[in-house]
């Protein structure tokens, strides 16, 4: 049976989907052994139709993790990577991506790159990372010397560790303070500042 992220739903049909992957979401973060039966009841659905949706558990999840990462996808488009000013368009991507990710994090933590539908959308959102930080090397924001591959790497490490690490701190959850807060850290160290 193909995922119901692999073909087009009528607009009844992709209201109850995404409410069962909603309710899936904040459910299996809270108890990661929950039914399928339990979701159903979460999303206000019956039973036969999330059986009727997904196979099992594991492509209930797989689908979440799928659509986590076409919105992730569409979040950074949103944040003009090609033609907005370098900055701009990292801040705008960190902070849509960190809201993304605070809620979708049980799915993304458990479907990666070993499967061929995620790593390639993926690699699509990685490529437009490449983009951005090398036109910002290009623009003088980052340095010649720094490899752009490697500070993809080291701002991806960043948004993990925002999303899953102690964001306790100081209280705040809000995306754009994140945002702001990964950037400096990222393009100025944790170093005294002169």
């Amino acid at each position: 049976m193909p995922s119901p992220s692999a073909r087009p739903l009528r607009a009844d049909a992709e209201r109850t989907v995404r409410a069962i992957l909603e309710a899936a979401e904040r459910l299996l973060s809270e108890n990661p052994s929950a039914t399928l039966e339990q979701i159903a009841e979460a999303a206000g659905v019956a039973r036969t139709t999330v059986h009727r949706r997904f196979a099992s558990r594991e492509d209930l999840v797989r689908t979440m993790a799928i659509a986590a990462w076409r919105h992730i996808d569409t979040a950074v488009d949103a944040a003009r990577p090609q033609t907005a000013p370098p900055l701009v368009a990292l801040h705008q991507a960190t902070a849509n991506v960190i809201e993304i990710k605070y809620g979708a994090s049980y799915a993304l933590d458990r479907v990666g790159e070993d499967d061929p539908e995620v790593a390639e959308i993926m690699a699509a959102v990685y490529a437009k990372c490449d983009v951005v930080f090398a036109r910002a090397q290009a623009d003088g924001v980052i340095g010649t010397d720094t490899d752009p591959v490697w500070a993809r790497r080291v701002y991806l490490a960043l948004i993990s560790e925002t999303v899953h690490g102690n964001t306790d701190l100081d209280g705040t959850t809000d995306p754009d303070t994140l945002a702001g807060r990964l950037i400096d850290t990222l393009l100025r160290g944790i170093g005294q500042r002169q």
